[in-house]
């Protein structure tokens, strides 16, 4: 089984900013000088970069880890959101979601 190494986002973030959005710098500081970022906040840096309406990005590609599955579970049940909203929310499709929360739930995990 391969261990894939996580992306430094920090870094990735901190070199896209310094050449081609340095203007952006100061709106996304506070969540640069975090120790780690997490899933939230990469999405949170994603939309202050380029927007919420930021299509170039495909999602066929997008892959998630358990941890990043938990806290957008979680976001669902903190905002109190059906599958419907979240996955608009997310971008991503409302069969993901269900299948996501199937596997988590015949799992137990919460």
């Amino acid at each position: 089984m391969k261990h894939f190494r996580k992306p430094n986002y920090k870094q990735i973030y901190n070199d896209l900013l310094m050449e081609k959005y340095p203007q952006k710098k100061q709106l996304c500081e506070s969540l640069l000088l975090k120790d780690e970022l997490s899933f939230m906040d990469v999405i949170k840096l994603n939309n202050l970069i380029f927007g919420n309406n930021n299509n170039s990005v495909n999602q066929k590609f997008r892959s998630y880890n358990k941890e990043s599955i938990l806290e957008i579970l979680e976001y669902q049940k903190k905002n109190n959101l059906n599958n419907h909203q979240l996955a608009s929310h997310f971008k991503m499709s409302k069969n993901t979601v269900s299948k996501w929360k199937k596997l988590h739930e015949s799992v137990g995990i919460r």
